[in-house]
């Protein structure tokens, strides 16, 4: 029984929603807890034939034995928690710490008017910074404030240590990626909090003692939404040439596309103290590699690309998402 924490190594869109429903079928931890900043980031899992994306809950809510919890770090947009919670059927499964800071429709508005925060960093508009400027400021509502969200209202960090304690697994699903933590990542271009593994486990109430592992996710080539620097981004037209076009989950803004990044992937190892390394997209890099389950059905190109990560970063790689759906997974830990 292990507590795993999953964090993004690029900026974000890494694939971590496919990797957090894929752990929580494959190791049935007790509880899923939701770390990070909040609704800006969208993490998406097809379930049941169907394209999810979840902004406040994890994506653990494809195991239906699986609490839910939401740590107190993460910031609420009730219209869009309440939202999920009806569309998925889960709220008897749901806990949302009742220090969790709420985000109101003002700090939505600062967010968009913000030149600086919507036209110079590229927000997403979703009124996060806003809302940590208010909670740090000592202004900001609380979800113990809002009667809507009386029913969910649950000690998370209590509930997480006591799953610790009896020896359950836990999963932490952290949010939005390395080069956009408010420390270590590519300031001003930045979200308003740091996004590692330690930000992770005090957004739900655990020491760093109590963590065994550390999965950080990164795609088989790097994307990035809203502006910053990005060394490795290639020209709009090769994007198109190899069919590696996306878009933001959140905000449906293209997504600026680059080659693997192997130098913030040592760093944001690091610094995140990887011990596990998940790749997702392998194929759209490696179009062959399409639903793969066994290592020895990649090509010998697409092996050579899991070999030197492994190599440059220093960590195994054992987790390869070879597809959208949760069985297009080689799992090697």
């Amino acid at each position: 029984m292990t507590v795993t924490i999953i964090a993004g190594g690029f900026w974000g869109d890494e694939g971590k929603g496919k990797i957090s429903a894929y752990l929580s079928t494959a190791d049935n931890p007790a509880i899923v807890a939701r770390a990070g900043v909040g609704p800006n980031a969208g993490h998406t899992v097809y379930y049941k034939g169907q394209k999810i994306v979840m902004r406040q809950l994890p994506g653990g809510f494809v195991n239906p034995s699986s609490r839910l919890l939401i740590g107190a770090g993460v910031l609420v947009n009730p219209e869009v928690l309440l939202h999920e919670i009806e569309t998925l059927e889960v709220a008897d499964r749901v806990g949302v710490d009742p220090h969790c800071a709420i985000i109101d429709p003002e700090h939505i508005e600062q967010d968009r008017r913000s030149d600086h925060l919507a036209k110079t960093v590229g927000t997403t508009g979703t009124g996060c910074g806003p809302a940590n400027e208010a909670r740090a400021r000592r202004k900001a509502r609380l979800a113990r404030d809002v009667p809507e969200l009386a029913p969910y209202l649950a000690d998370v960090p209590a509930e997480v240590n006591a799953a610790i304690r009896r020896g359950e697994s836990v999963l932490i699903e952290g949010s939005q990626g390395f080069g956009l933590s408010l420390y270590h990542g590519d300031y001003p271009y930045v979200t308003s909090k740091d996004v590692t593994a330690s930000s992770f486990a005090a957004d739900v109430g655990i020491g760093p003692t109590r963590v065994d592992e550390v999965v950080v996710v990164y795609k088989a080539y790097a994307s990035r939404v809203g502006a910053g620097p990005f060394p490795t981004e290639l020209p709009r037209e090769e994007v198109e040439r190899r069919s590696w076009e996306e878009f933001g989950a959140v905000t449906g803004r293209p997504r600026r596309i680059g080659e693997f990044d192997f130098e913030v992937a040592r760093r944001s190892a690091m610094i995140n103290g990887a011990t596990q390394i998940a790749i997702t997209n392998l194929d759209r890099r490696f179009k062959e590699t399409f639903g793969a389950t066994r290592l020895e059905d990649l090509p010998q190109e697409a092996r050579e690309f899991i070999d030197r990560v492994q190599e440059a970063i220093g960590v195994p790689v054992t987790l390869i998402s070879t597809g959208p759906d949760l069985e297009h997974m080689i799992d090697l830990r």
